[in-house]
């Protein structure tokens, strides 16, 4: 009986689920039912679909049915940590999406759907710990991209159309099969990025701090002209991997 018990889940019911509404940083509203030990989506929550963000992690959710679609004001969905095998394609109704997260689930390129190109707003995108062999070349579309997780796949390659996004800052593709590890490298390293920034022109410092400054850029120079530096991996801390037990801290999920 305990484990019949066990794999039917938790019921949750609309008093539940109203009472798991919660304010966001932003002011926005966050239902959140993440570690409810849910097994199947909770159809009650389409009452309350006028939310801002719907947090349905680290549960045991298989399918997310096309229902979705009817959060028409999410701007942010967190999925990651669950057991699920395929996504809607009502999933591309979700114009005002900026957040996605569905790293940590049993997805495959296949099951992937074509929808997810039609999300133009989406920001950031999680698809670390899945079981994807190949990205599909439409992601491209997502314009607005600026961070995506690749990691902990099976993937060889990563389409042009993908590494080329014109706002794309942050891209972990880390632990993949890539032919070698340069290719590794390469797939990060592709991403441009401003090496020096100047917040101030020097008449604006005072004496003691240009020469502070001076003194420093020196240093930095010296050290490059005497050591050639090692080429670097990029660390995408806004990427988390999750072990096998997923982070408590919500916020450490989200953009900040």
């Amino acid at each position: 009986k305990g484990k019949a018990k066990g794999q039917k889940g938790r019921k949750i019911t609309l008093k539940i689920a109203k009472n798991s509404i919660r304010i966001s940083f932003d002011g926005g509203r966050r239902l959140d039912l993440s570690k409810m030990g849910i097994t199947t989506f909770p159809k009650c929550i389409l009452k309350l679909a006028d939310v801002d963000e719907l947090d349905l992690s680290r549960n045991m959710l298989k399918k997310i049915p096309s229902s979705i679609q009817k959060f028409q004001k999410l701007r942010w969905l967190d999925l990651h940590s669950n057991q699920l095998e395929e996504l809607p394609e009502a999933i591309g109704m979700l114009q005002n999406l900026f957040y996605l997260n569905i790293c940590n689930n049993k997805l495959t390129t296949r099951n992937l759907p074509e929808e997810l190109n039609l999300l133009k707003n989406l920001r950031i995108l999680n698809l670390g710990l899945n079981c994807l062999d190949s990205i599909p070349t439409s992601l491209g579309a997502l314009k607005e991209l600026k961070e995506i997780g690749l990691f902990d796949n099976a993937l060889t390659t990563i389409p042009n159309s993908v590494r080329k996004l014109p706002k794309l800052k942050k891209l972990n593709a880390k632990r993949n099969p890539f032919p070698d590890s340069t290719k590794e490298e390469q797939h990060s390293d592709s991403i441009k990025r401003i090496e020096t920034l100047y917040l101030v022109q020097e008449k604006d410092l005072c004496c003691s701090c240009l020469k502070m400054c001076q003194d420093e850029k020196d240093k930095l120079n010296e050290l490059k002209n005497v050591t050639p530096s090692p080429s670097k991996k990029l660390s995408f801390p806004l990427l988390l991997t999750p072990n096998s037990s997923a982070k408590d801290n919500q916020e450490e999920w989200r953009l900040r």
